[in-house]
């Protein structure tokens, strides 16, 4: 897998207009997250909808909780290992909310300005599918070549960087699975 210009070549692009910029060009962490809309369904358009401010609240009871959401994360891994890219990598996705990570002896607030956030279409519960790893992978040793900063060390989930409001991607994501795919 490859970027260029800040997008991966081997992704569909979906724009989000849920984006900014970087304060400070920073490009340094991972945050894996999880996402199934409505909660355990998976597939259909629901999440590209989230992302790009289209969700139809009525098509769900769930989604009245969603009203005046606006979020978005750079990269989906779907449960078919398609890969769907809403920002460019260079941008601030909004993925992480308050979050507050320990980077060596400092800690710092707002993940959003230097993380890069990948969302896997899953949840807490359903394994997470072999193609989703594979890929997951490859995105991450493509991310590395490009973002010297990121490192295996630096990726972390949305549980660890806002563990009071977020347990995701969850226990039925298997980190040690990922390690050895990488």
């Amino acid at each position: 897998m490859r970027i260029e210009a800040n997008w991966l070549q081997h992704a569909r692009r979906v724009a989000s207009p849920n984006f900014n910029e970087r304060p400070d060009d920073e490009i340094s962490a991972l945050v894996l997250h999880s996402i199934s809309l409505p909660p355990g369904q998976f597939g259909g358009e629901a999440i590209e909808k989230l992302f790009t401010n289209s969700l139809d609240l009525s098509a769900h009871s769930y989604f009245a909780n969603l009203k005046g959401l606006k979020v978005s994360a750079h990269l989906l891994i779907r449960r078919d290992g398609e890969l769907v890219q809403f920002v460019p990598f260079d941008k601030r996705a909004w993925h992480a909310g308050r979050s507050c990570w320990q980077d060596g002896q400092r800690q710092r607030r707002g993940l959003n300005d230097f993380s890069i956030g990948i969302e896997l279409e899953g949840d807490e519960i359903h394994p997470y599918m072999e193609r989703q790893y594979r890929n997951l992978a490859q995105v991450i040793n493509a991310l590395m070549s490009a973002y010297p900063a990121l490192t295996q060390a630096r990726i972390t989930s949305h549980a660890r960087i806002a563990p009071l409001r977020k347990s995701d991607p969850g226990p039925a994501f298997d980190w040690q699975y990922l390690q050895r795919c990488l």
